[in-house]
């Protein structure tokens, strides 16, 4: 008498394949002495103008590329481009964050031996973005001081993930109703060994701190 064949469906967690993906990307960076960021924020914090003003002064030190993510348009790629800076655009396509295996093809595309730092700029969402790993070596927070001061408390999964948290727009506390102690308070609730970087990309007060933390990333991965 022969057995009955059973058929059994089989469901896999889709963020099972983004990690592997993101394994991928983590061993080639590795094998490559590159640091790869993550900078993760909500809409119309700045990261596009604060990667503006870290061009000229990082290009003196790291040879560096950046992969700027949106759900549409190549706006802010064509804004860093026009700067010189190496830079390839992800399209998501409505999805709210990037994926392990879009991130792994684009560097793939990039001359990898002539570079030191990849910068990731991610959708601008505090969600998704903390949720998906990308492969990167540190998840970077950015807020402005025209959010609320209370987001670290809001969001608390990027802020407990990340290595440091880049504060933009501080030329605008004269103006605004933002408690910076107040969000320094929240923060170091969220995770008490988290630093703060205090940045006007306006002003460039704070950007040497901030481009001698890039610079301390690269130099981690080849020490």
């Amino acid at each position: 008498m022969t057995a009955k064949k059973i058929k059994i469906k089989v469901y896999r967690d889709l963020m099972g394949a983004n990690d592997l993906w993101a394994s991928k990307t983590r061993a080639l960076l590795k094998a490559r002495g590159i640091a790869m960021l993550n900078l993760i924020s909500s809409p119309g914090s700045g990261k596009t103008t604060l990667l503006e003003q870290t061009a000229a002064l990082l290009a003196t030190r790291l040879r560096f590329a950046v992969l700027e993510g949106d759900v549409a348009t190549t706006h802010d790629a064509e804004r860093l481009a026009r700067l010189g800076v190496r830079v390839s655009q992800l399209l998501t396509s409505g999805a709210c964050h990037l994926e392990a295996k879009l991130v792994h093809r684009a560097l793939l595309d990039l001359p990898l031996d002539a570079l030191d730092l990849v910068i990731v700029e991610n959708v601008g969402n505090l969600v998704c973005p903390a949720e998906f790993d990308i492969g990167e070596n540190a998840k970077v927070a950015v807020l402005s001081v025209t959010e609320g001061e209370d987001k670290p408390l809001k969001y608390p999964l990027l802020f407990r993930e990340a290595k440091v948290v880049v504060l933009t727009k501080i030329d605008l506390l004269p103006h605004l109703p933002f408690s910076l102690p107040k969000c320094l308070e929240y923060i170091r609730k969220v995770n008490a060994a988290l630093p703060v970087i205090q940045v006007s990309a306006i002003t460039r007060n704070g950007m040497t701190p901030w481009v001698d933390w890039l610079a301390a990333q690269h130099r981690s991965r080849i020490g």
